[in-house]
């Protein structure tokens, strides 16, 4: 099994999260998303995933899955062991319904195509592209998981209680995205509380960014 993915791509950090709580062995391959004019784009890789994104996830008989969450799906139908998904049906749902909007809602707009865009082809100065980011990661996105996480969390170190679950593996690297940026999320409790449980924990420490073999700390 390889895992296609770049150390600052968030998307990527939720997927390596998920096989290490697992403890799934696997064959970590860096697509440089800004070298080579961005190695995601170039045609083995696109062959493998079309959208020239990562993460992509290849299976032993080469099969590929890409998107992140449809990963993360098949991760804990295939190796059930510590799910990411737990609870009666509705915990289930609410789990998922915050993935989706940090997935979903959140991340799309601070993706890193978006931005470039938004600076090389539209003109935009850096501090319009950050002003840009700061509102859809904090209002367009967060303030409402955090609204969400005081209505249906159930308290404890994660949002579900003692165990990490797929929610968590969302929050946890939009909220190292936002840190990025200088966004603050002090004043977000919940998610504040969520981050600081999972920079504690072994297999989160094992998938953050900065942790990775192809890590640029200088970038």
């Amino acid at each position: 099994m390889k895992l296609y993915s770049y150390w600052r791509s968030s998307a990527s950090y939720r997927v390596r999260i998920a096989l290490a709580l697992k403890n799934i062995v696997h064959e970590p391959v860096c697509i440089h998303l800004v070298r080579d004019g961005g190695q995601q784009y170039g045609a083995g890789y696109l062959a493998k995933n079309p959208q020239g994104q990562v993460p992509s996830l290849e299976l032993d008989d080469g099969t590929v899955i890409v998107q992140s969450m449809a990963i993360l799906e098949y991760l804990d139908e295939v190796f059930p062991k510590l799910p990411l998904i737990f609870g009666d049906p509705v915990q289930r749902a609410q789990m998922r319904a915050i993935a989706q909007m940090i997935a979903c809602d959140i991340h799309p707009h601070n993706n890193l195509r978006v931005m470039a865009y938004l600076k090389k082809q539209l003109g935009h100065s850096q501090d319009t592209v950050n002003q840009w980011y700061a509102h859809w990661v904090r209002k367009g996105g967060l303030e409402a998981v955090e609204a969400m996480l005081e209505t249906v969390g159930i308290g404890g170190p994660f949002a579900f209680g003692d165990q990490p679950g797929l929610a968590d593996l969302a929050i946890v690297p939009q909220a190292y995205n936002a840190r990025r940026f200088n966004v603050p999320l002090d004043d977000l409790p919940n998610i504040s509380r969520i981050e600081k449980a999972a920079l504690a924990h072994p297999a989160f420490q094992q998938a953050f960014p900065d942790n990775q073999d192809d890590a640029e700390l200088t970038v």
